[in-house]
């Protein structure tokens, strides 16, 4: 593995080509480890570290911006496929907040092996030392990706972690008395469930799961953030962006009746059209300054295994050379994962979450040496770590009419995704 720090690397050496037969990308993941970025059966898994990047408080995203910059701008690309995830591409997964002590992360792995429509492809990657007579010294090109088998299965038990069920329902009712003598409109509060998977747990299985389970969400996996992700933070290719903004949430129902009416509640819920409100004006507002012809569509009712959401898609053309990592800047967070106004949600979270949210609500995705990338807000998610320790995270919208039991209940359903694929 290669680090930012490590100066005798001048650059990187990206071979792209094209592959036949590739169907299940997960194969090639690490078990342990693995990078995976993958909706509806396409994307791509990576595997090995050619080049690490670490960054940390309130400037952790301009500076990952500019770090990237330079890599892209030294890297040798070589590239035969020409498609969104080929070249040279990083995963990237960041903080919540600016006071996390979670290391936020941009990792290009030596080895990628991707799949969009009928095109397969692997991407070799290698650091090219500067004091090499001969680049190819140093060349990946002999590399070859190598498909493991799953390996065995197992279970994790989750129980309630730093913010218990009653803790959290005494949390809500005391934002609600916020929001109703402040100048805050709505803040996002999660909670927590903590577990321990066995050592040397394959982690490729639960992903699998989860890409199975809930094909229209963005299936994640970096450095131990894994989870499927509804939201599309931002989304940006050849000069357009777009984003899905998520606020608004009711569970499934029972049958087709019961369910219909679900959703056509959702549709005519105050409570729940205020929520989704603030959360598609923090988008656009954002967006703005970045865009020309910026665009949203009406709000829309989202159905997922467990759950409806209210939805909207937002779509503009980008005027200003705006990278994906610029975009993601502007917009984290949006008031659908901290609240509105933004300022005065943080401050409420910070005084009633007892616990870093480490990279929950963040930032998660990738990025090209063109800038461009897709990032989803890490959400339906659980970070592992090294010591084989997970904690899920769930969050609920509160606005003045919320009721704590019922954000309860909504917080049970979205952990579902997590907890069920564990269990």
């Amino acid at each position: 593995m290669v680090t930012a720090t490590e100066s005798r690397v001048r650059a990187l050496r990206i071979e792209t080509t094209p592959v036949d037969g590739i169907r299940s990308l997960l194969f090639f993941a690490e078990q342990r480890s693995p990078l995976m970025w993958m909706r509806r059966g396409e994307g791509f898994v990576g595997a090995g570290e050619a080049l690490r990047l670490e960054f940390s408080g309130p400037t952790r995203f301009t500076d990952a911006a500019a770090a990237w910059a330079d890599v892209a701008r030294l890297a040798q690309v070589h590239d035969t496929v020409g498609l969104p995830g080929t070249g040279l591409v990083a995963f990237g997964t960041f903080g919540f907040s600016d006071e996390s002590a979670a290391t936020s992360v941009l990792i290009v792995p030596e080895i990628i092996v991707g799949r969009r429509g009928s095109h397969s492809w692997v991407t070799r990657v290698s650091g090219i030392d500067a004091d090499a007579v001969d680049a190819d010294a140093t060349s990946a090109a002999g590399r070859e990706p190598v498909a493991t088998a799953f390996g065995d299965d197992y279970r994790v038990t989750f129980r309630p972690g730093e913010l218990p069920p009653s803790d959290f329902m005494a949390a809500v009712a005391s934002a609600v008395r916020h929001i109703a003598a402040s100048d805050a409109r709505k803040v996002v509060l999660a909670r927590d469930l903590v577990g321990s998977v066995p050592p040397g747990s394959d982690l490729r299985r639960v992903l699998a799961e989860l890409a199975l389970g809930y094909p229209d969400c963005w299936t994640f996996s970096v450095d131990g953030m894994l989870g499927s992700s509804p939201e599309t933070l931002v989304r940006s290719e050849a000069g357009t962006v777009s984003a899905r903004v998520l606020a608004g949430t009711a569970p499934r129902g029972r049958d087709a009746v019961a369910d219909e009416k679900v959703a056509s509640g959702l549709t005519r819920s105050p409570k729940d059209l205020a929520e989704h409100g603030y959360a598609v004006q923090s988008v656009l507002a954002t967006l703005g300054p970045h865009t020309t012809r910026l665009q949203n569509s009406h709000p829309f009712t989202l159905q997922l295994p467990n759950l409806w959401h209210l939805a909207t898609d937002v779509e503009g053309v980008l005027h200003d050379g705006s990278t994906a990592l610029d975009l993601v800047a502007a917009m984290h967070p949006t008031a659908a994962v901290a609240g509105t106004p933004t300022e005065a949600a943080l401050a409420i979270i910070g005084e009633l979450e007892p616990f870093d949210r480490g990279r929950y609500a963040g930032p998660v995705g990738w990025i090209d040496a063109n800038g461009d990338g897709e990032w989803a807000i890490a959400l339906r998610c659980a970070q592992v770590g090294d010591d084989d320790s997970i904690r899920a995270y769930a969050g609920c919208g509160i606005v003045v009419d919320s009721v704590p039991a019922e954000e309860l209940a909504e917080s049970r359903i979205k952990f579902r995704p997590i907890v069920e694929v564990f269990a």
